[in-house]
């Protein structure tokens, strides 16, 4: 038996759980696991009979506890990945320039993370202190590589730019 002990953000523990148990019991159906939660804590523990299973059942509640939806956190078991980049590693401790940062990454009614959705098919979540990006391993790579050229102060222009000479370059390979 493999088990994984993971803490998640108490509000994002009613979304894990779901009505009546429903997201959880799915979550233990498509992974082979048995998932217990404390409330009250944050805490969660994955038991599992391979470790594969507990591996990516952790991971998947890994990212639904940084705010991404348990239906879209699925593609995890296919060929999806997720990177969770930590917006303190470009601001320092100063708590308004990590507001001006995520608000630069989200842009203007959340048109800059849309276009960046848009452009690399991921999914992109703004919560707390991280970014966590979701979708396909070439995706990831480049919405990370925008995100970080954002954080860095490049203009919102030049990014969308470079990434959609991307997007053509990848569409002619």
């Amino acid at each position: 038996m493999f088990q994984e002990e993971i803490r998640i953000p108490k509000e994002r523990i009613p979304v894990l759980v779901g009505k009546e148990g429903s997201i959880r019991k799915m979550l233990e159906r498509k992974t082979n696991t048995k998932i217990t939660v404390d409330s009250q804590e944050g805490d969660v523990t994955i038991q599992g009979e391979e470790s594969i299973d507990v591996y990516n059942a952790k991971n998947i509640v890994q990212i639904i506890g940084r705010g991404v939806n348990p239906l879209k956190a699925l593609i995890l078991l296919g060929d999806g990945i997720f990177e969770i980049m930590n917006i303190k590693d470009y601001t320092g401790k100063s708590k308004s320039r990590m507001k001006n940062l995520k608000a630069r990454v989200i842009g203007t009614q959340g048109k800059a993370k849309a276009t960046i959705e848009m452009l690399t098919h991921t999914e992109i979540i703004v919560f707390g202190k991280t970014i966590t990006i979701v979708g396909k391993p070439e995706d990831v790579m480049l919405a990370k590589t925008s995100v970080e050229r954002l954080l860095q102060g490049a203009p919102h222009g030049n990014v969308f730019i470079w990434l959609e000479k991307q997007q053509e370059r990848h569409d002619r390979e």
